[in-house]
């Protein structure tokens, strides 16, 4: 979250809201899977309200740097992988299935590959015009290699069969171009402040893939009251 300390534990908490709210109405491990995604935002997001504490309250000091490996550890290893995983698991047709695998694979190399990079190199956080700012000393080379990290996050969700999980995809997709276009410099921090948008999305997910169920057993129900009703 971009703007303050009380921005982000505010969006943790409604973002918590809404995962929990998914995961509640989750029927299945992959609906719980993908239900997984705002909740790992909201903690995500309450890391980063730690953050700003710790970089405005001298008291705080020695949480600079634990947040701040936290933050990225969500940011750069964690998402890479979980998306395009729960969208696998969602999958039912297989030629998507197949595509999703590769994804995947690369989601996972590109999580290993991230994750070397911020164990071994020098990593830094410090509020700039009200955002705060990243800085992972990443090689120069990397940035050619980013469009991995966009296949995994944002094209994942946009091959899925499913109508609203490519919503998902789009809304992703709009967050992240929006943040590269006009807040570049600091679209790790700004580009989670979409979460909330993202997690209604994947609520509203959850919600669809479960209406048949829900109709089936109205249906069930009607037809055991007039069965009972007629003997």
């Amino acid at each position: 979250m971009c703007f303050s300390a009380e921005a982000s534990f505010g969006a943790s908490a409604a973002i918590l809201t809404i995962g929990v709210l998914s995961m509640g109405k989750s029927r299945t491990v992959a609906q719980r899977v993908f239900s997984c995604i705002p909740i790992i935002f909201s903690v995500q997001q309450f890391t980063e309200g730690v953050l700003w504490s710790s970089l405005t309250h001298p008291g705080m000091t020695a949480w600079v740097n634990i947040s701040t490996y936290t933050f990225l550890l969500f940011a750069q290893v964690v998402w890479p992988v979980i998306i395009p995983l729960s969208i696998r698991l969602l999958e039912n047709q297989a030629g998507r299935q197949k595509i999703l695998d590769i994804i995947l694979i690369i989601g996972v190399l590109v999580s290993a590959f991230l994750g070397y990079i911020l164990l071994t190199g020098r990593v830094q956080s410090s509020i700039s015009c009200h955002h705060i700012e990243y800085d992972v000393n990443y090689p120069k080379w990397l940035t050619n290699l980013s469009i991995f990290y966009f296949i995994t996050t944002v094209i994942s969700p946009i091959i899925s069969s499913i109508k609203k999980v490519r919503l998902l995809g789009l809304v992703i997709l709009i967050s992240y171009l929006f943040t590269r276009l006009f807040y570049d410099q600091y679209l790790i921090s700004v580009w989670c402040y979409f979460a909330a948008l993202i997690s209604i999305v994947i609520l509203s997910v959850i919600v669809e893939l479960n209406r048949p169920n829900l109709q089936a057993g109205i249906k069930r129900f009607a037809i055991r009251r007039a069965s009972g009703g007629a003997s």
